[in-house]
């Protein structure tokens, strides 16, 4: 019986060393903040911001521009604040109702979507109201192709105020299967009007839109096989 104990004893101990490192694996986290996008150069990051309205949008709007500055709560950080742009959007309706905007990125004239860095926690944005009861939401598309829709809340509040939005965990962000680079890409800045609003003339600003992400990469043996091509060469 000692004997059967001592042998049942020492499985016990190495089934928990062999696990304990695929624990300490997965249960590790590296978060970072990093901005998605400052607005401070828009002829040189690549992409640009084309905005498009729902049915009853005014003819001639919505128009988007780039203008100088920043909220005063950002310039006391930033060293650069001569260089400093925003993003702003105008925008009129001919009745009240279920109206929105969208805010696109744009590559090359086409919707370009973003691929987040990371596992995403929180996204965060400055945005300028004017105490309108409009809401805005950021649309994210996950690894499966499927688009979510984050509210950041009501910007019925006066001037620049930072708002943010936790990621939900039941959207998966990066795909479980090796080899699988597909990620949470950024869709649009959507603007939803309430039914009761008035639409007959708005303004908006944003800037320095930022997300807490976790970039913790695992280390596995063998992780370069990922990416082995049968043709001979790694698969980009």
């Amino acid at each position: 019986m000692k004997h059967g104990g001592l042998v049942f004893a020492g499985i016990a101990l190495m089934l928990l060393f062999a696990f304990a490192p695929l624990t300490a694996q997965q249960g590790s986290i590296n978060y970072q903040t990093y901005m998605v996008d400052t607005f401070d150069n828009p002829d040189g990051q690549g992409w640009a911001y084309q905005a498009v309205g729902s049915k009853f949008i005014t003819e001639g709007y919505p128009k988007v521009q780039y203008l100088n500055g920043m909220p005063h709560a950002v310039k006391v950080m930033n060293d650069d604040a001569e260089n400093a742009k925003f993003l702003g959007l105008e925008f009129k309706f001919n009745r009240k109702g279920d109206n929105w905007v969208d805010i696109v990125p744009t590559k090359d004239g086409k919707p370009y979507e973003m691929p987040f860095k990371g596992n995403v926690h929180r996204l965060d944005m400055w945005v300028w109201g004017a105490g309108y009861y409009y809401n805005i939401e950021i649309l994210v598309r996950d690894c499966e192709g499927r688009t979510h829709t984050l509210p950041l809340g009501y910007v019925n509040f006066k001037g620049w105020k930072n708002m943010h939005v936790t990621v939900p965990t039941s959207i998966p962000q990066a795909s479980r299967y090796l080899g699988n680079k597909n990620k949470m890409t950024f869709v649009a800045f959507r603007i939803r009007t309430a039914p009761f609003e008035r639409v007959d003339s708005f303004k908006i600003f944003f800037d320095e839109f930022k997300a807490l992400t976790d970039v913790y990469v695992d280390s596995y043996d063998g992780y370069e096989l990922a990416d082995q091509s049968f043709d001979g060469e790694k698969t980009e």
